[in-house]
């Protein structure tokens, strides 16, 4: 955060504002994944509670073998639409089978983002999120979210929300701390003092 407030003078005025983000690494692996699959179009609260509800039914929806074997019922009474079902499902196969080794990802951001992507479900938001909050990685910039272009517009005094072209962009000066400037525009986002 410091070297990013030391290149966008923004950050460094609502950092002093609303201060350092918590840390918001996840464990690598299938349960994050799918955990960001669950939270896709939905609020946190939400889909923390799908996944409560799907690792009560399963025993443990952490394990891609049960999260693959599990019938529609099971997955529709845990909060599953159909389509985040065959989500589940896509990516449990694709976990179980060894096509996608989340411990061997490539290490260049999009090659790994492109490895990502293959699996049904999971566009680039999703892998952007995953690679950022799962393997820490620093330069991961996912301009597809919303609040990530809100925030970004406030804190450098646009008028209107930057569309996520713009928004990519405007943070190619950043690199390589656009995943700190990612956690900080949630963060910024959630403040009560976001608003100036």
């Amino acid at each position: 955060m410091d070297a990013l407030a030391a290149i966008e003078p923004a950050f460094a005025t609502a950092l002093v504002r609303v201060g350092y983000p918590g840390p918001r690494l996840r464990e690598r692996g299938f349960a994050t994944l799918l955990r960001t699959i669950l939270g896709q179009q939905v609020s946190v609260a939400s889909a923390d509670a799908v996944w409560r509800r799907l690792d009560a039914e399963l025993g443990d929806a952490s394990d891609p073998v049960r999260v693959a074997a599990a019938t529609d019922e099971q997955l529709r009474a845990a909060g599953l639409s159909r389509q985040k079902a065959g989500y589940a499902r896509s990516l449990a196969d694709e976990v179980t089978s060894g096509r996608l080794p989340l411990a061997e990802l490539p290490e260049d951001d999009e090659e790994a983002i492109a490895a990502l992507v293959r699996v049904k479900g999971i566009g680039r938001w999703s892998a952007e999120v995953y690679l950022l909050f799962a393997e820490g990685r620093s330069d991961i910039w996912p301009a597809g979210d919303l609040a990530v272009q809100i925030e970004v517009g406030r804190l450098l005094g646009h008028d209107t929300r930057p569309t996520e072209q713009h928004v990519r962009d405007l943070a190619e000066a950043w690199r390589p701390h656009r995943g700190a400037a990612a956690i900080f525009a949630w963060h910024h986002y959630n403040s009560d003092m976001s608003v100036i």
